[in-house]
């Protein structure tokens, strides 16, 4: 059983990538004038590109605004549980980083043309001297500590959901033909290993990882609060909105409502590292077929992105060893969607260099 929000009634199967470009693509793709099975997982990829994009060859993505990243900021009440190796206080600093454009995912953004637009879903500051465009999503201050109470009420979770599917409108009318979500906030790998424990149905010390580098005491209590947290809400874990609500936070319910509006408006994701994937696990249970327009940008670190990924049947593109978030890995990847793009584009033929 899946449920979605009360406010915008039954979300529905989405329909896939359409399937008679994909198999022109795969065509084209096998008419190259390239040994069989040559450009591995490039063509794969620049099949799938073809099919999301709607068009063969696919476009090369290299046009202002086309690749565009929006970083979804929020507080966790867990960050004062002794889950993360950073206090609470960093998230807000962050934020500022990213709008004076110094953060690490900043600087790989301008390296490959990706627009950057960072957005307070539920942090735990004012953000003094930030554009006030950063706060127009905003729902909270912070989240429930999951494994004492709730993240959300069920007003605050739908009303993030709803924002997020906003944000990917406006993306998408911003000219955005490629998105990607990123993410800000001490302590957010708790409530996204919590997220992808309840909807595969497996025990915290599975899923949990070591985060922003929590050592071995730390490891040991972030499993207790997410076992703590899944045995608290057990009863809701059949209901996908209801388990977000419950298990989440603003930031992580934003990410899910862009990703649901993203694949049902037929807009293709490259996803990001662990909160980005555990939203696409959520969005998929909420809106059947949406993992069809989402590729993995990136493998990180964590043991419950790779159990979500391997449970959308997703494979990355990178693995690099990443866990810095922000949507870095997702950016990191760009290059690679652009190459596997261009490759299918601008690649002769056989048929035409044949005598």
């Amino acid at each position: 059983m899946t449920a979605s929000p009360a406010l915008l009634g039954p979300l529905g199967p989405v329909a896939p990538p359409e399937p008679v470009v994909a198999g022109l693509a795969a065509d084209r793709l096998a008419g190259l004038a390239t040994p069989a099975g040559a450009l591995g997982r490039l063509g794969d990829l620049a099949v799938w590109a073809s099919a999301a994009l709607g068009s063969v060859p696919p476009p090369l993505l290299d046009g202002p605004g086309e690749v565009r990243l929006v970083v979804l900021a929020g507080d966790h009440g867990v960050s004062a549980h002794g889950v993360s190796a950073y206090p609470a206080a960093i998230t807000p600093a962050m934020v500022h980083l990213v709008v004076a454009g110094r953060s690490g995912v900043s600087t790989l953004a301008a390296a490959h043309g990706v627009s950057v637009r960072v957005l307070d879903v539920g942090v735990d500051d004012d953000l003094d001297g930030a554009p006030a465009a950063v706060r127009d999503h905003k729902v909270t201050r912070g989240s429930g500590a999951i494994h004492l109470v709730d993240a959300l009420s069920h007003d605050d979770a739908t009303a993030a959901f709803e924002a997020g599917r906003v944000v990917a409108r406006e993306e998408v009318a911003a000219g955005g033909r490629l998105l990607m979500t990123g993410d800000l906030g001490i302590g957010n790998t708790t409530p996204a290993a919590a997220l992808v424990a309840a909807r595969l149905g497996l025990p915290a010390d599975l899923v949990v990882g070591r985060g922003t580098g929590v050592d071995d005491e730390g490891l040991a209590r972030k499993t207790a609060v997410v076992q703590a947290a899944l045995d608290r809400t057990l009863d809701v874990h059949d209901d996908a909105f209801a388990t977000l609500a419950a298990l989440g936070a603003s930031d992580l319910a934003a990410a899910v409502g862009f990703l649901v509006e993203a694949a049902s408006t037929g807009v293709p994701v490259l996803l990001d590292g662990l909160m980005s994937v555990a939203c696409a696990l959520t969005a998929e249970a909420l809106a059947p077929g949406a993992a069809a327009w989402f590729a993995a940008g990136h493998r990180s670190t964590e043991p419950a992105q790779s159990l979500a990924l391997e449970k959308l049947g997703l494979e990355p593109l990178l693995d690099l060893g990443l866990r810095l978030g922000e949507g870095s890995g997702a950016v990191a990847a760009v290059p690679v969607v652009r190459s596997a793009v261009a490759l299918l584009a601008g690649t002769a033929l056989l048929g035409d260099v044949l005598p």
